[in-house]
């Protein structure tokens, strides 16, 4: 199958495959600039970026933005030229700050989740920065479009659809999740192509969609691009590579997990979320853990009432306290079985067919 590369605006990646965010921790710099440097699109997770900086503690949002901003310089020097995308999630307090500061620091192109980025058009105004919602259902794809034809008087550079089997947090309710058959998620999808494509027309421009959620070998990404997609994005798979930020003993998880060890968990960032079963969420299952430091990491969360700190679980996990982490991942997770080079996964993905079709 002729496999194009993904061209975003005036930026191209050769392989048309996006290396999904993964937060706290675990995909920073240094994967995401080996993706990049291989000819994907590498993105680095802005959640608590700083946890390991020492001021973190104390002053978490200003550590953030300093962190974030060093990050993405230096994924910039690995990517040798490639593209660094930084996820940045809706519901992040002092989101306009995140976004802002990734501006700043030369970030390629900003994907926006958890939530509908609705001012994101307002937030890189004048930058060269691309922007990228994503979306998981017609309805959210008709939303932002439409508000930001109307308000900015633009579209969206790139649209990522995320699917039920995506890792971490994820944008449907969670009866929602055992509604969708493979079929009938394939149907969303090409509800979501169609008005992706409405507004290119409009604005006689490509718009590139890819699709998340679920895409772990080539079978998968070939099954993606038949559909019409533009290229895939993916996390889980990543993970277990050399090159992943995240600590061994979170990889390793990923290489022990077991297909029912993956489990649907409540967040308190209130949307369901994936993750691998471990004594951390078995303990929350019974208590409400004690919150007795807030780091001011997301919108909707109630220190009161929220049932435990993800910050906290989140570093946990990223550090390798895993029996005290929230350990996200894909549903696909428990095919992990080996440590990779993102090199190796790319050339698997694409059959080393990366020089061809350069339009």
């Amino acid at each position: 199958m002729e496999i194009k590369p993904l061209q975003i605006g005036e930026l191209m990646a050769r392989v048309p495959v996006i290396q999904g965010g993964m937060g706290v921790g675990i995909s920073l710099s240094n994967l995401a600039g080996s993706v990049a440097s291989c000819g994907g699109v590498g993105v680095i997770s802005s959640a608590q970026i700083g946890f390991r900086d020492p001021d973190f503690f104390k002053n978490p949002l200003e550590t953030n933005l300093r962190v974030l901003g060093n990050e993405i310089r230096k994924a910039k020097e690995l990517a040798k030229g490639g593209i660094i995308g930084v996820n940045i999630m809706v519901v992040t307090q002092k989101y306009e700050q995140y976004v802002r500061e990734a501006v700043k620091a030369g970030a390629d192109l900003i994907i926006s989740g958890a939530g509908l980025p609705t001012m994101l058009p307002e937030l890189v105004e004048g930058a060269k920065t691309k922007i990228a919602p994503i979306v998981s259902t017609v309805k959210a794809a008709s939303v932002i479009c439409k508000m930001w034809d109307r308000k900015y008087k633009r579209v969206p550079d790139l649209v990522v659809i995320e699917g039920p089997k995506a890792g971490g947090h994820l944008g449907f309710h969670e009866e929602e999740l055992g509604r969708y058959t493979k079929e009938e998620y394939e149907k969303e999808i090409l509800g979501i192509f169609d008005v992706v494509r409405e507004y290119a027309r409009k604005y006689g421009k490509k718009i590139p969609v890819v699709v998340a959620g679920g895409i772990f070998d080539r079978a998968d990404f070939l099954h993606a691009l038949e559909l019409g997609a533009d290229g895939v994005q993916m996390g889980t798979r990543f993970v277990t590579t050399y090159e992943c930020d995240a600590d061994d003993a979170y990889k390793q998880t990923y290489l022990d997990a077991k297909k029912e060890d993956i489990q649907i968990v409540k967040s308190p960032v209130g949307m369901p979320g994936r993750a691998i079963c471990n004594a951390f969420i078995e303990e929350r299952k019974k208590a409400r853990e004690k919150i007795d430091h807030c780091f001011q990491c997301i919108k909707t969360c109630n220190p009161k009432e929220t049932p435990y700190c993800i910050t906290k679980a989140l570093i946990h996990a990223a550090k390798g306290d895993v029996d005290h982490g929230l350990l996200f991942c894909g549903a696909n997770a428990y095919r992990c079985q080996k440590i990779e080079h993102v090199s190796d996964i790319l050339d698997e993905l694409t059959g080393k067919e990366t020089s061809v079709t350069m339009a």
